[in-house]
């Protein structure tokens, strides 16, 4: 997860600030009283499965969208009657977006009207320079990889200096490997520059690996928002929890303060004596221990996934297998008998109702 950027002053006012925006598209509320604020320096990750809002809330934010109620303000000033070309925000599409009639310098150039000639071909080719295309500057798009392609159109967003810049899932596009590789280098560039940025994705891995802090959007709502560690270690509910990946769950009533699971009691403070509960512990959670030690399993799958193997391990008390993780070289095979343990304490629980 990222570490804090140096330049970033904790105490510095927003540079962005929502407050209670809300958006209807006909009968669907796309925005539902979204409060955020982003500091100067810190890139945000909107969370989200497809339809959340995450991408609606981007356009409003850069004036492609009005809201029907709640406001947007940019280092403390309201924005909401301000057009999108003088809000001085940087918007980066999903398809970069690429004159295929201009070369990758005119491209870059594009948003750079106001300098005169001279000045506004070196600022492109400083930042051309900076996603290590100079080379590419009189080139079409149509000549370009699909990674060359990401990080001209980064470079264009770039050019102008905006104050804030919006990126709506900009490695989706790309293979694995070149998405690992552009998306660390956009990294790198956006902390050296202190480009304050909000990045819109569905995949929980990249926020994690991306964002200062992240936005988990349901249904028009900020559902939690926080650092990586804080979603993944303490979700503020089943489906933050979820989202950031399996769970093994049990259920069971709370009894004197405390869920029982095959591990032992798990605390459920705050839960009625009898409320209907869930027990979710991280897969990583779990561990394999000396015969002497936890409760029994037999394992009754593997799957090999390279660095690491899933073992399927059947437990008392489960409805179903326990997929669990363990280095590449672990060579339990089906049939073998285990031992597992974990910390009842580490448990997030939850009300089996509901959210």
């Amino acid at each position: 997860m990222p570490s804090t950027p140096p330049f970033r002053d904790r105490f510095a006012p927003p540079r962005l600030e929502l407050q209670d925006l809300s958006l209807r598209f006909g009968a669907v509320r796309a925005l539902d009283g979204i409060d955020l604020a982003v500091q100067p320096g810190e890139i945000v990750a909107l969370l989200g499965d497809s339809g959340c809002g995450k991408s609606t809330l981007l356009r409003v934010v850069a004036g492609l969208e009005r809201p029907d109620r709640g406001s947007v303000r940019l280092d403390g000033a309201e924005v909401g009657a301000v057009p999108p070309e003088a809000r001085g925000v940087g918007l980066m599409f999903q398809d970069y977006a690429l004159f295929p009639h201009l070369t990758v310098a005119e491209n870059v150039r594009f948003g750079l009207h106001a300098l005169p000639r001279g000045p506004a071909h070196t600022r492109a080719t400083a930042r051309l320079e900076q996603v290590g295309l100079a080379h590419r500057a009189a080139s079409y798009p149509n000549t370009l990889s699909g990674g060359e392609s990401q990080r001209v159109a980064l470079a264009r967003a770039l050019a102008p200096g905006p104050r804030i810049l919006l990126l709506d899932e900009p490695f989706s596009n790309l293979d694995r490997r070149t998405r690992d590789r552009v998306r660390a280098d956009t990294l790198d560039l956006l902390r050296e520059t202190g480009t304050t940025t909000i990045l819109v994705t569905h995949d929980p891995e990249e926020a994690l690996g991306f964002a200062d802090r992240i936005a988990l959007l349901r249904a028009g709502r900020v559902a939690q928002v926080g650092t990586g560690a804080d979603l993944y270690r303490r979700p503020a509910s089943r489906f933050a929890a979820r989202f950031f990946g399996d769970l093994v769950e049990i259920a069971g009533p709370c009894r004197g303060g405390a869920v029982a699971t095959p591990f032992g009691p798990c605390p459920a403070p705050g839960f009625p004596e009898g409320a209907a509960l869930l027990a979710c512990w991280r897969p990583e959670a779990i561990r394999l221990v000396s015969a002497q030690d936890g409760i029994p399993g037999r394992v009754v799958g593997r799957r090999f996934l390279g660095a690491t193997a899933l073992l399927s391990v059947a437990v008392e008390g489960f409805d179903a297998p326990l997929s669990l993780p363990v280095p590449g070289t672990d060579g339990r095979e089906p049939g073998t008998a285990v031992r597992l343990a974990c910390e009842p304490g580490d448990a997030f629980v939850f009300a089996a109702d509901g959210d």
